[in-house]
């Protein structure tokens, strides 16, 4: 372990070189890369700068701890175990830290949601959720870009397509994806029946052109007029863009935007972003990599939450995690479900790790 920090802090230490020269100042997309290569190293070199402080702290207390001041010596014992304890718990913070991280959790992230079995009142629960992330995104000072939507009668959604950018994205959202269940009494429910109604969520790490390669030839795109609304734009210029790609037979359609470049753009994004994710699960299916015991397959057909309005309780099935308060949690107020996902995930890590 001590060699992999030494490495981590002299690269940390090269990258701040290298932000300060004006060759790389110069280039946004170096900066942007080696920004985000800092943030992930920033993290374990601060715990190993506490380490350091709280390890030459113990050694000072032992060293002392035989002093022939009497005094001395009686309070650097006292301090002995104070310290021993700090150092323990910094030392299990970096081997938490130091766990293997999926190079993808920095990548900003493409989220769709689709209403699933109940009607209406799937619909409504799909726009209920994506208000939930776009105000969670808000509060974390992340960009929420809607690319697609669907409608569905009473302001809800069939399907609903949307990118957020920001630092540390899917890492944050991943844990996310799977089918949600909501649990509570439609507003059309005259008998006061309590419906179940689901709606599936699916996080994807947005890729680049490097990762996803598309070859001439294989993607058709068609230009049509907006469904949706957008004034008189909509009846007079052609802007949604379809695009498919001929040998999977992925469809994007993107009309949200008023500009054709706009919103071909975005379908762009979203087209890779399902073939990376495509590429990944063959390739981890392939070399056996997908982990049974990991939290939440990442298949789109688990079921990981419940919202039981009746009960004002939520419930996360992959950790047993219940949580009281749907109100503040469909307003945005979702990081302690977050955090306790990502932290079940580390401690499923380290046991491997130990084991």
């Amino acid at each position: 372990m001590s060699d992999r920090l030494e490495a981590i802090v002299k690269r940390n230490a090269e990258i701040e070189e290298m932000l300060a020269q004006p060759d790389v100042i110069s280039d946004v997309q170096l900066i942007n890369r080696l920004a985000k290569e800092r943030a992930v190293l920033q993290p374990v070199v601060i715990a190993h700068g506490r380490l350091a402080r709280a390890a030459a702290a113990l050694a000072d207390a032992r060293a002392l701890s035989e002093d022939d001041d009497l005094d001395i010596a009686a309070l650097a014992k006292s301090e002995i175990p104070e310290w021993a304890a700090v150092v323990g718990t910094l030392e299990e913070e970096i081997r938490t830290v130091l766990l293997p991280r999926d190079p993808n959790d920095e990548k900003n992230a493409i989220v769709e949601i689709r209403a699933g079995t109940g009607g209406e009142e799937a619909g409504l629960f799909a726009a209920d959720l994506f208000r939930m992330y776009a105000r969670y995104a808000q509060g974390q000072g992340w960009q929420v870009d809607v690319a697609n939507t669907s409608e569905s009668g009473q302001n809800g959604f069939k399907e609903i397509v949307f990118e957020v950018r920001g630092m540390g994205i899917y890492g944050q959202l991943k844990y996310e994806t799977g089918v949600h269940r909501v649990q509570r009494v439609p507003a059309t429910e005259t008998q006061g029946r309590i419906h179940t109604s689901t709606a599936t969520v699916a996080v994807l790490p947005e890729a680049d052109e490097v990762e996803v390669d598309i070859k001439d030839g294989e993607l058709r795109i068609d230009i049509f007029h907006s469904g949706g609304a957008g004034g008189q734009n909509v009846n007079k210029v052609a802007t949604a863009v379809r695009l498919v790609h001929l040998p999977t037979g992925i469809m994007v359609t993107c009309q949200d935007e008023r500009s054709q470049l706009k919103n071909k753009t975005k379908a762009m994004s979203v087209l890779r972003a399902r073939l990376f994710e495509r590429q990944l699960r063959e390739a981890q299916e392939q070399t056996g990599a997908m982990r049974k015991a990991q939290v939440g397959t990442g298949e789109r057909s688990e079921k990981v939450r419940t919202y039981n309005f009746p009960q004002d309780r939520l419930t996360d099935h992959r950790i047993g995690l219940t949580v009281h308060g749907l109100d503040g949690i469909l307003a945005g107020e979702i990081d302690h479900i977050v955090g306790a996902l990502r932290k079940a995930e580390q401690a499923r890590l380290l046991q491997e790790a130990v084991a």
